[in-house]
């Protein structure tokens, strides 16, 4: 494996880890999709709002954070995908818009608005925003309608390298039912995990009681749809590279084979699974058992981070042109070059810094478990 080989594994490795840190992350958004459904009354929507607003920047910076990874280490994957299904991310980038905006602006004086306007957008962001990224994401597997030809870089006039193939531009992975499954798959992780980081940090029973009821109603839709996203990606068809011709082909149970020919990201995601389930059955099985979050939290980066590694590695198209098969993208032929690859490395030597900071901060932010006291006697609540 050459040095370039190294880096561009590297980079793939560093954007599967920031992909399962966001899925983790989501459980904002999943808190917040249930803001009107899990809290009766105004003080417990104001608990709610405080609690989950605490973190809501973290989710954000980590999405961006992905964003800006991509489009620095594998640049024609930014821009095919950005610049072909623009419109999936731009209704994803306004679900996030709006939550920044509402966590900001829902208590400010003078909110002509009211306060259940911006909870609104909350909701829309905690549904509609986590559902389209799980969607987004599942073309990983499932393929989209694109070409690329870099022979068209000459050209004075026109020179684009992909080409979207409808006018749907991303919209159209809707019509594709595996998507739906994915992206149903993260919605409702992301809503059981709201439930257990609650069940860890309220300090209000009729909440906590209310929370544990809830989590039936979550987490057996999670791991029905999980299943089911398993399966079909273990049993279906992948899109397996020729090592020495690039040439891209569908091959049976491809992603079951790059579990097999890599043992260690099979053992990865069996422990993410195992974890993640541990971490809801026992707080399912025990009310006095807080710690759920951090189980299936862990379990979730791990077992995302598993997948995408699946998706990428072992001469594996992880961005699969489902109209033009060898248009298809994987992390040899979309990659930055060899110098920008490894001056990225030493900066990315800066992110158990960044990591460090993130667990600091958290840690400061939850000394104690949150009363609605608490939020009346903080004025910086939201």
């Amino acid at each position: 494996m050459t040095t370039y080989s190294i880096l561009q594994h590297y980079w793939w490795f560093i954007i599967s880890l920031l992909g399962g840190l966001l899925a983790f992350l989501l459980f904002i958004q999943g808190g917040q999709s249930m803001l009107f459904s899990l809290s009766k009354t105004e003080d417990e929507k104001r608990l709610l709002v405080n609690v989950l607003g605490r973190k809501w920047e973290f989710t954000f910076t980590t999405l961006v954070t992905f964003g800006g990874a991509f489009f620095a280490s594998f640049p024609l994957f930014y821009s095919t995908s950005f610049g072909g299904a623009y419109w999936v991310w731009m209704i994803i980038l306004f679900c996030f818009i709006i939550q920044a905006v509402s966590f900001e602006f829902q208590s400010k004086p003078g909110n002509t608005y009211g306060k259940t306007t911006y909870r609104t957008f909350l909701w829309i962001n905690g549904v509609l925003g986590t559902f389209l990224l799980g969607a987004a994401i599942a073309t990983f597997f499932t393929g989209s309608d694109f070409s690329v030809n870099k022979g068209n870089i000459t050209q004075q006039l026109a020179p684009v390298i992909s080409q979207w193939g409808n006018n749907w531009h991303g919209l159209e992975a809707l019509l594709e039912p595996r998507n739906w499954a994915l992206g149903l798959t993260v919605l409702f992780l992301a809503r059981t995990n709201a439930l257990l980081f609650l069940i860890n940090r309220l300090n209000d029973k009729t909440l906590e009681e209310r929370s544990h009821k809830y989590l039936y109603y979550n987490a057996i839709p999670f791991v029905v749809f999980f299943l089911t996203v398993v399966i079909w990606i273990l049993v279906g068809k992948g899109f397996a590279v020729n090592a020495n011709t690039g040439e891209v082909s569908l091959e049976q149970f491809k992603y079951f084979h790059n579990l097999i020919e890599m043992p260690i990201i099979a053992i990865v995601f069996l422990l993410g699974v195992i974890m993640v389930l541990t971490g809801i059955i026992a707080t399912m099985i025990s009310k006095s058992f807080r710690k759920g979050i951090w189980l299936s939290g862990a379990g979730t980066v791990l077992t995302v981070c598993s997948l995408l590694l699946i998706a990428g590695y072992n001469n594996t198209a992880y961005y699969p042109s489902s109209s033009d098969l060898q248009s298809s993208l994987t992390i040899f032929n979309s990659s930055s070059s060899q110098f920008t690859l490894t001056a990225m490395s030493y900066v990315s030597i800066l992110i158990p810094f960044v990591l460090a900071y993130i667990f600091y901060a958290w840690r400061s932010l939850e000394k104690k478990r949150t009363d609605i006291d608490d939020v009346n006697n903080d004025h910086h609540a939201y």
